[in-house]
């Protein structure tokens, strides 16, 4: 089964050669000052530029104005931009038109109220990635190892490719996929020892799990 894999929050050298030898598809480098996994554009270059080739490089970021992602794209090679805070449509779609780069948007679900979002955003984003809504007061928008019901977005109508996030571990990735039919899987504090800090064996058993053939449900 070929569940597409992103790692994402990846701040050292050794991030980038365990997400290689794993297979993942995808390299997410975070750009939000609050969280563990933040890294400076020259942290990000440097880390970007032993991303090999075939494996795509996202940029995370939260409400970051014109000003920061002009920086950003001049200073670090990316494929895409992933927009994880509270951007508007419009936001997205201005986002997308100057700089030329695919753009992926973060919704949050927590109930079916959330889900309008998937129709709201996929018009106008290349790729949603669904986490789970963040608590209320919660420093960090995503990253937080919560899980959401994922019924809610079993059999929904996706507008464009998505990416399921929250709480997904090594130990129940294989049943998330199975139970959503998600064809990409994204995780950041799910595989790592301490908060900030991947670790290589928990990487490479997700993206194993990730891929694994799904059990056939009576």
């Amino acid at each position: 089964m070929d569940t597409r894999v992103k790692i994402c929050g990846l701040s050292r050298p050794e991030d980038v050669t365990a997400v290689a030898n794993a297979g993942a598809h995808y390299a997410g480098f975070v750009f939000f000052e609050k969280s563990p996994r933040n890294v400076s554009l020259d942290v990000a270059r440097v880390l970007a530029l032993d991303v090999p080739v075939g494996v795509a490089k996202v940029a995370l970021t939260v409400n970051a104005d014109n000003a920061f992602l002009d920086q950003l794209t001049e200073i670090v090679p990316l494929d895409m931009l992933q927009l994880h805070g509270k951007e508007s449509p419009e936001r997205v779609a201005e986002v997308r038109a100057r700089y030329g780069l695919p753009v992926m948007k973060a919704i949050g679900i927590a109930d079916k109220e959330d889900l309008v979002q998937i129709e709201t955003y996929g018009r106008v984003a290349d790729q949603l990635l669904v986490d789970a809504k963040a608590p209320k007061g919660a420093a960090l928008p995503g990253g937080n190892g919560l899980a959401f019901d994922w019924k809610l977005v079993k059999r929904k109508f996706w507008p464009c490719p998505w990416m399921l996030a929250g709480g997904l571990t090594p130990e129940n990735v294989a049943l998330a996929v199975q139970m959503t039919g998600a064809k990409q899987v994204d995780v950041s504090s799910g595989v790592e020892s301490a908060p900030g800090i991947k670790d290589a064996d928990m990487i490479h058993r997700f993206v194993t799990a990730a891929q694994e053939k799904p059990v056939p449900q009576l």
